[in-house]
């Protein structure tokens, strides 16, 4: 795919045991600053939302369609609730899109219980007014809101219906509806992959990835900018190459390309804001890159096209395709490594990428949220062999990994 690749594809190419040694070595050394390596924090054979809670000794069966409910999005409130989505990609008949996770409980079935009910999750009611496949959200602790992105179709459907495709705000405290932003002005119904949301809380204005995945290889990717007081939307790099698949780059997972045949073209995917919210990040699932630009220029109405393609900066080469991306509250930047099964860590203030943690056990490192007590952690649900019905009914394991940041 790129330069880098080989140097981890060691067994595809019979390199020599002592290198490998020396690779291993390397590799190791480069996390080595960081106090715990990867822990497997929750493991979980599935999902249910019909236990009740692990405190009553209910029993927990799986949902039926368990296996095509994988946990993909994953962030806390304040109170340390842990909320969750389970994208509606693989099948539309899971009870909820958005829910709320019993971390109190390892093994078995995950504990769900919909967000902000069965009812607002309704895929069989108005488009406009229920969420219908939710794969990126954003807690906003600031504001005690919680923003739903959501896609707008469902499996099954070849384009979104009207009114599908919207941001949904919600009160944390309450699950009321505080704001509904159209999306279908903006995004295609029929092209669009609605795929990640960063919110400037201080401004109130989300900024949403565009992966345009329905639409490849030719993907309708860019980004959008969403104002939450005005409900203006715009639509800004749209097909500009730092938001678009890296031409002749494949997506790499445990050594073997992901859907071979039918290659995975995935635009820009993770999205972050740095904690003034003054530059946003971003990654292209099919290339290396990670790429920032002053939000100042994005939310510069009158800018055109080129001045606000001129403002984004390319930051270097990740080393493996990517998923999530997060920053802490020092302002690095973490990335998920689906190549190498870890987490990437670039400071803005060294310009330094690193891989700083990985471990064999990882399957698609997808959404990574810094915890209420400063630790990184990530859901790993093995996405990619789900999506392509490569995971049997009752062999589903949903993990969520935890890494203890130095402080």
């Amino acid at each position: 795919m790129n330069r880098s690749r080989p140097t981890f594809r060691l067994a595809r190419h019979a390199l020599t045991a002592l290198t490998a040694f020396a690779a291993s070595a390397a590799l190791t050394s480069a996390w080595s600053a960081d106090t715990a390596a990867l822990e497997r924090w929750r493991s979980y054979s599935g999902v249910t939302w019909e236990a009740g809670p692990a405190s009553q000794g209910a029993p927990a069966a799986a949902f039926r369609n368990s296996v095509n409910a994988p946990i993909a999005g994953i962030h806390f409130d304040a109170k340390d609730r842990a909320f969750v989505s389970t994208p509606r990609l693989i099948s539309a008949d899971t009870p909820a899109t958005l829910s709320l996770l019993d971390t109190s409980v390892d093994g078995g079935p995950a504990r769900l219980a919909a967000f902000p009910s069965e009812t607002g999750n309704a895929t069989n009611a108005a488009p406009a007014l229920h969420l219908r496949n939710v794969l990126g959200f954003h807690i906003d602790r600031r504001n005690g809101w919680l923003w739903a992105l959501d896609m707008g179709f469902v499996a099954g459907e070849a384009e979104a219906p009207a009114g599908g495709q919207k941001i949904v705000v919600y009160a944390l405290a309450t699950g009321r509806v505080v704001k509904r932003i159209a999306l279908d002005g903006v995004a295609d119904r029929k092209g669009s992959f609605l795929n990640d949301i960063a919110v400037d809380e201080g401004r109130r204005v989300a900024y949403l990835s565009d992966s345009g995945l329905r639409s490849a290889p030719r993907n309708q990717a860019a980004i959008i900018v969403a104002d939450f007081d005005s409900a203006r939307v715009r639509r800004v790099l749209s097909q500009h190459p730092s938001v678009m698949p890296e031409a002749g780059a494949k997506v790499v997972s445990h050594d073997e390309e992901v859907w071979p045949g039918n290659p995975l073209v995935l635009g820009i995917n993770g999205i972050a804001l740095s904690p003034d919210a003054r530059t946003l990040y971003w990654t292209v699932t099919t290339g290396t890159k990670a790429f920032a630009i002053d939000t100042a220029a994005l939310r510069d109405t009158k800018a055109d096209s080129a001045r606000v393609a001129a403002a984004v900066r390319t930051l270097g080469d990740v080393g493996g395709n990517t998923d999530g991306i997060v920053t802490d509250a020092q302002g690095r930047l973490y990335i998920t490594d689906v190549t190498r099964n870890g987490i990437v860590r670039y400071d803005p203030a060294s310009r330094a990428m690193t891989l700083i943690a990985a471990d064999d056990g990882v399957f698609w490192p997808d959404t990574p949220t810094i915890t209420t007590g400063g630790d990184l952690l990530f859901t790993a649900s093995r996405l990619n062999g789900h999506f392509a019905g490569a995971v049997k009914a009752g062999s589903e394991r949903y993990d969520l990994w935890r890494l203890r940041l130095a402080r």
